[in-house]
């Protein structure tokens, strides 16, 4: 379990800190509550599972001989960050007609895009693949090890949302949140482009 430490906290700090899938769930929490959120939450777990998964057992060599394939990646992400970010603005706090939270397959297909989630899922298969077993026995214990790490971390950045979310009765308290968790998407999406 000792050699689990390293990846176990590589995975907490990917999964707590701020990126695209945690101002997503941040604005989610706010604006539809924890059960609105729960769907990307656990699209967000499924898609990180199933990239680290692939990634370890072997697409980083892909990207390795093909980088444009990444690059098409970044374009790619930065364009859907857009997307959310127009989605995530508009928001409005118990409204009946309020867009809809981010779904299981939407959050799920955003981790293709996701730079921060190639990153962690390059790294793992990199530095963290544990010796001795055979690449898919080691690739799943990872991919295993970073959804256990990862379901709080999210869980953690919705549950935040939801606690402003009584600061966001005032509707222009509201808007200007869902305009700065906006904002921060399209930050997030030039960074993207760098």
């Amino acid at each position: 379990m000792t050699e689990l430490l390293p990846l176990m906290t590589y995975c907490f700090v990917m999964s707590g800190t701020p990126g695209p899938n945690n101002v997503m769930l941040a604005s989610s929490g706010a604006n539809f509550g924890y059960r609105g959120a729960l769907p990307a939450i656990l699209g967000i777990q499924f898609g990180v599972f199933v990239q680290t998964l692939v990634v370890c057992i072997g697409l980083g060599n892909v990207f390795i001989a093909y980088p444009q394939i990444q690059q098409v990646l970044r374009i790619a992400g930065a364009v859907y960050l857009v997307y959310l970010a127009w989605k995530l603005s508009g928001a409005t706090v118990g409204e009946a007609h309020a867009p809809t939270p981010v779904s299981f397959a939407q959050a799920a297909l955003f981790q293709a895009l996701n730079p921060k989630t190639w990153v962690k899922s390059i790294t793992i298969a990199s530095v963290f693949m544990p010796l001795g077993l055979s690449a898919s026995s080691a690739a799943l214990l990872v991919s295993v090890v970073g959804t256990l790490v990862g379901f709080p971390c999210s869980s953690m950045w919705a549950l935040f949302g939801v606690a402003i979310r009584g600061l966001l009765r005032d509707p222009r308290k509201q808007r200007a949140f869902n305009l700065t968790m906006g904002a921060t998407l399209l930050v997030l999406a030039g960074l993207f482009l760098r």
